[in-house]
């Protein structure tokens, strides 16, 4: 059966699209080929360079390789699985992760850090900026930000990566951190994301939101996290309790 075009994107983005999504879901695995030119080129009523083209998305994501003399085969490169968790730096099993502090000091409080915050838009707050990296490539960019009612002249401010992660920090000054909400969203880059992060080519970046709340019930950390949209999926664990009681938040 012959795939139509989306009216939308280049061909070429489309059939990528097709092949990625298997290749994620495992549905071709590591070392499996994929559809030979012939077939795709059929399946998708394109032509050769078209095929190749698309191909080179992917090899360029470092999803598919080729052989000489053989078939375009699956690397079995699959997104970084990271447990959504209020923790110390990134972590995924199976993968060396580190993490680089980019800048501390306090600033303007972005719109969305405001009002959790209770505070004004622009009103200074402390802000640290990182880089984390898996395998040596650049994967994620995060800003944590803190009231500078709690943070300033404390650890928080030290312009080095806090031992024991922020939490640490926060319950040595009293400020508990019992739960965490995340929002998460999908959206393309920014140019500085894009090129931070070593983007290959037109792929979204994954977005979360994160409020952490004390014992109080006070927001205490509010953090944005950039991820490489190809690089990685989150883990929830979700609690079985009333399952009737759904409520938007």
């Amino acid at each position: 059966m012959s795939i139509s075009d989306d009216g939308l994107r280049s061909r070429q983005q489309q059939l990528a699209g097709d092949l990625r999504a298997l290749i994620l879901s495992g549905d071709i695995a590591a070392g499996e080929r994929l559809p030979s030119t012939a077939e795709l080129r059929e399946r998708y009523g394109v032509n050769n360079m078209t095929v190749t083209r698309a191909v080179a998305i992917l090899k360029a994501e470092g999803l598919v390789e080729g052989h000489r003399g053989k078939s375009v085969v699956a690397t079995g490169r699959l997104p970084a699985t990271i447990r959504a968790m209020h923790a110390p730096p990134m972590r995924s099993r199976g993968r060396r992760a580190s993490t680089e502090l980019i800048e501390v000091g306090e600033g303007p409080a972005p719109a969305r850090v405001a009002e959790v915050f209770g505070l004004a838009v622009g009103d200074p707050v402390l802000v640290r900026s990182q880089l984390a990296s898996l395998d040596g490539e650049p994967a994620e960019l995060v800003w944590n930000y803190y009231p500078t009612s709690i943070a300033r002249d404390t650890e928080l401010t030290a312009p080095r990566l806090l031992a024991g992660g922020s939490p640490a920090v926060l319950a040595a000054l009293g400020h508990r951190v019992v739960r965490a909400v995340d929002h998460v969203s999908v959206r393309p880059a920014t140019v500085a994301e894009f090129v931070t992060l070593g983007l290959p080519g037109d792929v979204p970046v994954l977005r979360q939101f994160r409020v952490a709340y004390a014992e109080d019930g006070r927001a205490v950390e509010a953090t944005v996290m950039i991820k490489s949209g190809q690089r990685f999926e989150i883990r929830y664990d979700v609690p079985l309790t009333d399952q009737n009681d759904s409520r938007d938040s």
